[in-house]
């Protein structure tokens, strides 16, 4: 965290938790859900995508405990959301897929967007 200033840190975790619009709770039971197959059920701290699972990490840590990489993440999840939301579901992307898409980095497009 040593290139990032306090403020920065700051406004990027107001950002991100306002993006991100879905609890832990929530967040793990959807990545072991999308990552049960039919007879086979992941355990909990392999289930979804890497991403997924450092989105569930930083929302079970305090602001204080974060590390460099927590804080590229957050970037990178705080856009991705934003251009997906920009965006909205597409051919190539049909809205089943886009929103569970957005709902594997924590951020459940059925519920009120964040603010712009």
């Amino acid at each position: 965290m040593a290139d990032t200033d306090a403020f920065e840190i700051d406004a990027l975790w107001a950002e991100f938790h306002n993006v991100v619009n879905m609890t832990s709770h929530e967040l793990g039971a959807w990545l072991r859900t999308s990552s049960a197959g039919e007879e086979t059920e992941e355990p909990p701290d392999k289930s979804g995508s890497e991403q997924g699972r450092g989105v569930l990490a930083i929302l079970r840590k305090r602001q204080m405990d974060l590390t460099d990489g927590d804080i590229r993440l957050m970037r990178e999840v705080v856009d991705t959301i934003r251009d997906e939301r920009a965006q909205g579901p597409r051919e190539e992307v049909p809205e089943p897929t886009w929103r569970y898409r957005l709902m594997s980095v924590g951020h459940d497009p059925l519920r009120a967007p964040p603010p712009e």
